[in-house]
């Protein structure tokens, strides 16, 4: 059986393979001198945001994780939250530990104040989809757009 729990600085060793292979499932470039001290300064930062992590203590692995940041946004009346990350392992899926994880992260964002929780995926994704959608995610008429800043 898994347990979620909040991740620690310590974690960071088991949540990088899992990082790691989520930016090549979504065809993000993995840079580990960039991307790891972005996560330890979030894990050192609760204000940013949190990291959630799932452990199967049979095989004594982390087998997935979800990471969500906090915004501000007028229209949600304050806090918002991005959940930018949400992972389990190939042989873990299909036993609830996604939609466990993401039921776990909306409680810890509503606990730290969040009015809503915004995420992306890709069309294409049919899986994740039907689980955001059961969670009650619904599409939005927006369309993301990104501008780099440095």
């Amino acid at each position: 059986m898994s347990a979620i729990r909040m991740a620690g600085e310590d974690d960071i060793r088991a949540i990088e393979p899992l990082m790691a292979a989520f930016n090549r499932a979504e065809g993000i470039a993995w840079h580990p001198p960039t991307m790891v001290p972005a996560l330890r300064r979030l894990l050192r930062e609760p204000d940013l945001g949190l990291v959630l992590l799932a452990h199967d203590a049979r095989a004594e692995a982390a087998i997935g994780y979800a990471l969500a940041t906090f915004g501000f946004d007028l229209e949600f009346a304050g806090v918002d939250a991005f959940l930018t990350e949400l992972y389990v392992t190939p042989d873990q899926r299909g036993h609830g530990v996604g939609s466990r994880l993401l039921l776990a992260m909306m409680d810890a964002l509503r606990t730290r104040g969040a009015g809503a929780v915004h995420l992306m995926v890709r069309p294409e994704n049919e899986t994740a989809r039907a689980l955001y959608g059961r969670a009650g995610f619904e599409t939005v008429p927006r369309v993301m757009m990104t501008r780099l800043l440095t």
